[in-house]
């Protein structure tokens, strides 16, 4: 496995790989990583002859400064893990070498991205196309892999690849899940290990929501997930919506699409934790 900090390194080495005929896989994280990048890594790992993985704590989709601050940075960490798992490079470019200039390109993917998130964190979304365009620009992968549990960013991703005619497959993959059921998140590093026994009530309720939905209405139920949320002290909802899955727009009945998630996000204390569910696909 090779660290490598410039485009201009990484290129040189994968375009020397490219004229060998060699596939070239991509999977872009910002770090702190868990057995929820090495799945992505591992799946990457196998269906490719090369795995690129990009380490970068991107500045342009944080809209909370002191967010971007907390966010945990631990590259030795990260190279040991990817190391272990068979990725090929590790991509770790400082701001400068991906933002030499401001980046002033507005991505505006409507309504896949004016929803949810689209609402809560304005600009998000912007920096995140910014800099994994850059970052499909730079790599030039055959295909890029992502995880399901930040389910609107895949749409939206899908969505550019589409409009931009970059020539990749995306590729989505599950949710990975401690065994007690929480969603793994480089977030889950900042939570005490109270909080975390506390935040198990995010997924604990989606499950059970599940079953709850056999019997009831969507709206009986979107408001019984609320309502258990709201019902935990040191949990504070910040929203659930029941969207099709395909266009992230709510739906109302559960006859009204054939791929309905429930979106959620919720702050355990001070760290804003995410997780969705699949009723229909």
């Amino acid at each position: 496995m090779k660290l490598v900090h410039t485009i201009q390194e990484l290129q040189l080495a994968l375009d020397a790989l490219r004229v060998q005929g060699k596939k070239i896989g991509l999977v872009p994280t910002m770090g702190a990583l868990h057995a929820g990048h090495a799945s992505l890594v591992k799946r990457c790992v196998a269906e490719n002859d090369v795995a690129v993985v990009s380490v970068f704590v991107n500045p342009t989709q944080f809209n909370d400064k002191n967010d971007l601050i907390k966010y945990p940075r631990t590259l030795e960490a990260d190279c040991n893990l990817l190391e272990s798992v068979g990725a090929s490079f590790v991509f770790a470019p400082s701001v400068e070498e991906m933002y030499p200039e401001q980046d002033t390109r507005h991505f505006s993917f409507a309504p896949l991205d004016t929803v949810m998130e689209g609402i809560y964190r304005p600009g998000h979304f912007n920096g995140v196309c910014q800099i994994v365009s850059k970052l499909f620009l730079a790599v030039n992968p055959d295909r890029a892999y992502f995880g399901e549990k930040d389910f609107q960013q895949l749409a939206i991703i899908r969505e550019m690849v589409r409009q931009m005619n970059f020539p990749l497959e995306i590729v989505g993959c599950p949710i990975v899940r401690e065994e007690d059921g929480l969603a793994l998140s480089s977030r889950n590093a900042l939570l005490s290990s109270e909080q975390r026994t506390t935040a198990l009530n995010i997924s604990k309720t989606l499950f059970a929501s599940l079953e709850y939905a056999k019997t009831h209405t969507l709206a009986e139920t979107k408001a019984w997930v609320e309502h258990s949320i709201d019902a935990v002290e040191g949990l504070r909802l910040e929203y659930f919506e029941v969207v099709d899955g395909r266009t992230l727009q709510t739906v109302s009945d559960w006859n009204d699409s054939d791929y309905i998630v429930g979106c959620i996000t919720v702050y355990c204390g001070e760290v804003r934790l995410i997780d969705n569910i699949k009723y229909k696909e």
